[in-house]
């Protein structure tokens, strides 16, 4: 204790930083080496080496740590590790068999298949004085390396993503429709997880908790937000298959009363059938459709489709959504449901919230047919059976009836929305059989910016795109959202470049199949330290990302190896999804 002054102030801390740190260890055995401090800086590293004499209980220890190329690149995908908490030691049976000091997956991939990363810890067995000082070593036994995770991701396409998001608050997700592979996902703003590969600093946590834009919330799967217009496909759906939408003609004069109010839409559009009504996002259309059809109709295929629900990818923290009923609103309100609501929530605002993960599943499951997949980002069939089976509670597929004439409907009239004469004609892709939604949600009622006396700028609309490629059987679907930007069609170029990105390469490698075998050269960041200098009762397998390219796509390694083992410069193609995958592995070359 007398010397804890003298130890924190070489070591840049506090005296309760280190009482903090030993409370934390106290439970630990007395052999077992404490961290009290990672990444030394030069100085802190000179300061113990000046002082081991008076300071003998202080030792440098070398030490593997996950490194993260492209700073924020993925990083709500991937997601990043930290030193396990206390609270989940005592708390979170998963991390009953972890101790103090533990670095574990604290979100995304890293977070959900951590047992898989981490791999198992190696030992050594040594003779130590009073001072827990080694002084003989014993025997050791090696850590063993986690295992290979595949990855569906396509990094060119979570390339032209993280591009196209740049500058803006919101998300993206693309899936594959027919089998629910998850091929790009962005959420921003990002953060950099190299920052929490060490331990994170308090001023920087603190930025990062506090931060109004919320970089750490992958919006992707956690932004709850009014899904607009795009609404007006489940509300399509609804009116067709239940024979309704077919014939119906509305008069458009800029909005229509109901209930004793007006409700305005954004244009005056004549008469509208349900076509126009999609590709002109025609809100009095919609209005009279929802009062047609009423809440209990528009819920029971809303949640039928998906919505209110989590879509049970195989990510942690994963948001519901709400789809508001009648039940709902008694349950949670103990009020009951007002006809005048249904109104607002046929056009996507209201009580109904979604993802953008959600709503790419639904929008993508209508275009399939009614076949909605559970979206996932690891390939099922190469999973360890502990996986498989926490997965298996969930189905992997839910079929939807739908008349495929109802489909066609809704298909060519979202194709008409990058049409001339459609809502995003600005995001029309030549050559492309290009087919969307846009989606225009509010954040703040009329009513309330008036009383608030805001101005445009204000708490500016979120704008929504959905798209998809071709139509018919779409093999991509894009949800794409920006926070405060306006309207959806301002979204809908963004989401147009991922699907361009697709495109393109898919005519230029259409099966992306290696030319040959050979080996990819491979660049990356790591860390080997000297097994032999390390001293403790455990060896820790390290994780570590590395980058590949190669003359077709561009990849991800995520290797776990074991310190003082060479990571592998080269790795060969073929090993990998033509797509790119994130895979684990180490060796010695």
């Amino acid at each position: 204790n007398q010397d804890m002054p003298v130890i924190a102030a070489g070591l840049n801390m506090t005296v309760k930083e280190i009482q903090d740190r030993m409370r934390r260890f106290a439970a630990e055995p007395k052999f077992r080496p404490m961290t009290l401090k990672d990444d030394l800086t030069p100085d802190e590293l000179a300061f113990v080496e000046a002082h081991r004499s008076e300071l003998p209980e202080l030792d440098v220890i070398m030490a593997n740590r996950r490194l993260y190329p492209r700073n924020g690149f993925a990083a709500h995908l991937i997601g990043y590790v930290g030193e396990v908490s206390e609270d989940m030691l005592k708390n979170d049976p998963a991390y009953e068999l972890y101790e103090a000091g533990d670095v574990v997956g604290k979100s995304g991939i890293e977070q959900q298949y951590n047992d898989m990363l981490m791999g198992q810890d190696g030992s050594r067995r040594t003779v130590v004085n009073s001072h827990g000082k080694e002084l003989q070593a014993l025997s050791q036994i090696p850590p063993t390396p986690g295992k290979p995770l595949k990855l569906t991701i396509d990094l060119d396409l979570q390339i032209a993503m993280e591009e196209a998001l740049e500058g803006h608050n919101g998300a993206m997700v693309a899936i594959n429709p027919r089998n629910g592979e998850v091929l790009a996902m962005a959420s921003r703003p990002t953060f950099d997880p190299n920052a929490f590969s060490i331990r994170i600093s308090r001023a920087e946590w603190n930025r990062l908790i506090t931060d109004p834009a919320k970089p750490l919330l992958n919006k992707a799967l956690q932004a709850q937000l009014s899904p607009g217009s795009t609404f007006k496909i489940i509300m399509s759906v609804a009116g067709l298959q239940e024979g309704i939408a077919q014939n119906m003609h509305v008069y458009c004069a800029g909005g229509k009363e109901f209930y004793g109010r007006f409700f305005k839409c954004d244009a005056v559009h004549g008469d509208v059938d349900i076509s126009k009504g999609i590709y002109k996002s025609c809100d009095t259309f919609f209005y009279t459709l929802g009062e047609r059809l009423g809440i209990g109709r528009i819920a029971k295929y809303a949640m039928a489709l998906g919505l209110g629900q989590k879509t049970h990818v195989d990510l942690p923290e994963e948001a519901s959504g709400i789809m508001p009923s009648e039940e709902w609103k008694i349950k949670n309100f103990k009020q009951k449901w007002y006809a005048g609501e249904t109104i607002s929530v046929s056009i996507g605002q209201g009580g109904v919230v979604v993802t953008p993960i959600q709503l790419a599943r639904t929008i993508g499951g209508i275009a399939m047919g009614g076949m909605l997949h559970r979206p996932h980002v690891a390939f099922p069939d190469e999973l360890p059976d502990q996986y498989k089976q926490a997965m298996a509670q969930y189905p992997n597929e839910v079929n939807v009836p739908i008349d495929p004439r109802n489909i066609e409907i809704i298909t060519d009239a979202m194709a008409g929305v990058t049409g001339p004469e459609g809502t995003a004609a600005a995001a029309h892709l030549e050559g492309i059989d290009f087919a969307g939604k846009t989606g225009t949600a509010q954040t703040i009622s009329n009513e309330a910016r008036k009383k608030l006396k805001l101005s445009a700028n204000q708490f500016k609309d979120n704008g929504w795109f959905v798209g998809m490629t071709p139509r018919r059987n779409p093999e991509i679907i894009v949800a794409g959202v920006v926070e405060s930007g306006g309207w959806g069609a301002s979204t809908a170029p963004l989401v147009a470049r991922v699907i361009k990105a697709y495109v393109d390469k898919q005519r230029k490698h259409p099966t992306q199949v290696a030319d040959s075998n050979k080996p990819a050269e491979m660049t990356g960041i790591w860390s080997t330290p000297d097994a032999d200098s390390m001293s403790g009762e455990r060896l820790r397998a390290a994780r570590f990302v590395l980058p590949v390219s190669t003359t077709h796509t561009n990849m991800w390694a995520a290797v776990t190896a074991q310190p003082g083992t060479a990571v592998p410069h080269k790795l060969d193609y073929s090993a990998f999804s033509p797509r790119g995958s994130f895979s684990s592995g180490s060796g010695k070359q």
